[in-house]
């Protein structure tokens, strides 16, 4: 992990040496080829490696290979803050300590460690939305996200002392944990521990400030906190339960009710949506409820779908911001009710348009199928009950990612839009490299099933 941490450490000081034309040539390049070598070096990951408080095994590795990624896809579509001079340099400062904070959180065995990589990932994403935000909302968006996160990260921290205090350790690679007997009190302990990975994932009740931030972003913070940021929450939550199974199955009834109820009805507040990005925001809800109703299912075929949907759904709403901002930038609105008929003007843009609606809703051959099928199969075990959730949870994907493409693509071409402005290269690139791994990775299925 050297390899990608030492050049990440060194990028933070390119601005200071190049000029910002050569300095986001010189990231996207230093970028694609760490993400390469993170990628070539994940077959060496299927057995785990511990380097004192570094900690490597193949989850945490796909994941920091998705960080960079999706960094390095968050630069080359935010080109317009170059063009337009809007302190490109202290922005791409910012993405690169974001991407550094980001792997430094999936390669570390203490708790601690991860909980303060965990807040400081807060700090860029906060200072992106107010630097680079479209409007004066986000300033409440900002506060939103601080409020939310915080609030809910404090009796972390006090959970983990205690902890701490009980274990003389917070190593999570270690498989003893000594702990206050398995009593009421110990669930609420659980349940006040989990609830700063919940608010970050989010679960359904505690999501208000997911819209509000993702509205207010600009491309590159709401691809970075769809594409990463929520698996963060998701990540802390499977590598904690597979140390509390027990108390784990205290809480899953309750939790796992919340996150399918809420999942149906974001679900619902999707198909009502006007907003673009608004209803991408709403649909990262919905698969997110999914995601930890199979955490909570307390099993190994439940954490490998959730591990599954949790890198599908970061490529996919990840490129689907990326396009939603393609729109913007031609259009100048994010309002369905005014852009239609794209189809006329960009058909190629609309291919992609189709081709992630299709993934979004899982349909085949994406890893988002896979991590479905699995997800479902892991929470109806769990309990019978929960089949008319996922059914009408199935359904409703299907409709309003069918409504976002039909509505967006289809019907007359308003008079106000600019039939010269071009769908670049840059775009299609974009695009396609979300769709490679998107696609492919369901040919390596085994490799994502066997890091457990």
């Amino acid at each position: 992990m050297l390899k990608i941490l030492l050049p990440l450490t060194i990028l933070l000081l390119l601005p200071t040496a190049l000029p910002s034309s050569s300095l986001w040539i010189a990231l996207m390049t230093s970028l694609m080829i760490l993400s390469t070598i993170s990628l070539l070096s994940l077959p060496v990951y299927f057995d785990t490696f511990i380097y004192g408080s570094l900690f490597i095994d193949l989850m945490g590795a796909m994941l920091v290979t998705l960080s960079l990624f999706v960094t390095l896809l968050m630069v080359m579509a935010s080109q317009k803050i170059l063009m337009t001079k809007n302190s490109p340099k202290n922005f791409l400062t910012l993405v690169t300590l974001l991407a550094l904070i980001l792997v430094l959180a999936f390669i570390s065995s203490n708790l601690m460690f991860f909980y303060i990589m965990f807040e400081a990932s807060l700090v860029p994403t906060l200072f992106l939305i107010l630097g680079w935000g479209y409007q004066p909302e986000r300033l409440q968006a900002g506060t939103y996200l601080m409020f939310y996160t915080i609030t809910a990260s404090l009796p972390l921290l006090f959970s983990l002392l205690i902890l701490f205090n009980a274990n003389s350790h917070l190593n999570f690679t270690l498989p003893y944990w000594s702990f206050i007997p398995y009593s009421s009190m110990s669930t609420v302990w659980w349940l006040i521990t989990i609830l700063a990975f919940l608010v970050k994932t989010p679960l359904f009740i505690s999501h208000l400030w997911l819209p509000k931030a993702h509205v207010e972003a600009p491309v590159a913070g709401s691809m970075i906190l769809a594409g990463i940021l929520l698996k963060l929450g998701g990540y802390g939550m499977i590598r904690i339960a597979t140390n509390f199974m027990k108390l784990n199955l205290k809480i899953a009834p309750m939790i796992m009710s919340i996150s399918l109820i809420g999942a149906v009805i974001t679900s619902f507040i999707c198909i009502r949506q006007t907003d673009v990005k608004s209803l991408i925001a709403y649909s990262s809800v919905s698969h997110m409820g999914l995601v930890t109703g199979g955490i909570l299912s307390n099993t190994p075929w439940g954490w490998t779908g959730a591990f599954t949907l949790m890198l599908a759904h970061g490529l996919c709403s990840s490129c689907m911001f990326a396009l939603a901002n393609m729109t913007y930038e031609t259009t100048q609105t994010r309002s369905m009710a005014t852009t239609k008929g794209l189809m006329n003007l960009f058909p190629a843009m609309t291919l992609w348009w189709f081709i992630f609606s299709a993934c979004n809703m899982g349909a085949p051959p994406s890893l988002n199928l896979m991590g479905e099928i699995i997800l479902i199969t892991s929470i109806l075990a769990f309990s019978n009950f929960s089949s008319i959730l996922l059914g009408i949870i199935s359904f409703l994907a299907a409709g309003y990612s069918l409504f976002l493409y039909t509505s967006t693509q289809h019907g007359p071409t308003p008079a106000f839009m600019n039939p010269l402005s071009l769908f670049t290269p840059r775009n299609y690139t974009t695009c396609f490299i979300h769709f490679i791994p998107l696609i492919f990775f369901i040919l390596k299925a085994d490799m994502i099933a066997s890091w457990l």
